[in-house]
């Protein structure tokens, strides 16, 4: 990769917007080039500068009063509830313009380290479904699915198949989700596929799981036997309740 198709995904390499493939190519090149590293930093920067700072901006008084004047000034020409009517179009536009464009820039950078974890996981769950890449090796036998990840991986996951519990194995995956690349099992649940992703833990400290909706997405985490767990399925929470049980074994 040059340092000019670099630059053309880096923005989308630093918003997790690339796949996996991509995103290692990205990865590859920046361990060679100080100056695409500098510009990758630089819009890390940006982006922590955004969520520190209170990007909430409220309208002066000053211009509540020039609103008011210019509806005052239209009363001649209007009907007598035409003011009004105006006053509550010109109040909705200002402050309608104002919520969005402050939700845009949150909705982007403000987000919290567990929302952007989630973001990640859901993205990657769409991702694998719409790209016809649910899994790199086919196979229902754990035997098969576990040394596929051999030498591609710098961690070890547990692969078990638990159709007997009605989450069969289907197979597995390369991903790349919360920084670095990651272990994808994938499991079926009656009519749905459920993405398993797998990465050690930051701690060895076990963590009960936590079942969100995220998205329209049921999503839980949790840590067990040093590594991190990001269950994440279209089906619903009390139906996936029982597989992180099934995966702490």
């Amino acid at each position: 990769m040059t340092c000019a198709d670099s630059r053309k995904l880096i923005h989308a390499y630093s918003d997790g917007e690339l796949d996996l493939v991509r995103s290692l190519e990205v990865e590859e090149h920046l361990k060679s080039c100080a100056e695409c590293v500098r510009e990758r930093d630089g819009i890390q920067s940006l982006r922590d500068a955004l969520r520190q700072n209170d990007l909430t901006f409220r309208a002066p008084n000053s211009l509540r009063t020039e609103i008011r004047e210019m509806a005052r000034a239209d009363e001649p020409a209007r009907e007598n509830a035409w003011p009004g009517i105006q006053l509550w179009i010109w109040r909705l536009i200002a402050g309608g313009a104002t919520a969005f464009a402050i939700l845009t820039i949150v909705s982007r950078f403000g987000v919290s380290g567990g929302d952007q974890l989630m973001d990640d996981a859901v993205a990657a769950h769409i991702r694998s479904l719409q790209a016809n890449h649910l899994m790199d090796v086919v196979s229902t036998d754990q035997h098969t699915v576990k040394p596929w990840f051999d030498g591609k991986l710098d961690f070890a996951p547990a692969v078990h198949d638990f159709a007997a519990q009605g989450f069969p194995l289907i197979g597995g995956r390369l991903d790349y989700l919360n920084g670095r690349t990651v272990a994808a099992l994938v499991y079926g649940y009656k009519k749905h596929f459920i993405n398993v992703f797998v990465w050690p833990s930051a701690t060895a400290k076990a963590t009960a799981p936590v079942l969100e909706s995220y998205h329209g997405y049921s999503v839980i985490n949790f840590d067990a036997d040093g590594f991190h767990y990001c269950i994440v399925s279209d089906a619903e929470g009390k139906a996936l309740s029982e597989l992180p049980g099934l995966l702490e074994r």
